[in-house]
């Protein structure tokens, strides 16, 4: 996974996408006390924390709310329709989400 490139924006429920400067500014809020630096700093060290842990193969957990795992496809075989020749495809992986059962997520 490239650092930081599957954190730009964060699913909040289906049909609405969070930016992680949005999430910041939500953060600084919330908690008054939390300067937009703070903010940003306490999000970037904990989505930075995640990253390199789902980059190292672990699994992330947050009791109450839900998982975080990479998921991985093997490579595939299939034809270039161009010219005919058989070819193969990388394999493909990303981190997925996985809610605990009974969460909602509600605006």
């Amino acid at each position: 996974i490239p650092q930081r490139a599957f954190w730009k924006r964060i699913t909040i429920c289906e049909n609405a996408l969070m930016t992680r400067s949005e999430l910041v500014e939500q953060l600084a809020l919330r908690f008054p006390a939390l300067t937009i630096a703070d903010a940003k700093a306490a999000v970037d060290a904990i989505l930075d924390a995640m990253t390199s842990a789902l980059s190292r193969g672990g699994r992330i957990e947050i009791r109450g709310f839900g998982s975080f795992a990479l998921n991985s496809r093997s490579p595939r075989s299939g034809r270039n329709p161009k010219t005919g020749g058989a070819g193969s495809g990388a394999g493909e992986g990303g981190a997925a989400f996985q809610a605990r059962q009974g969460t909602t997520f509600s605006s």
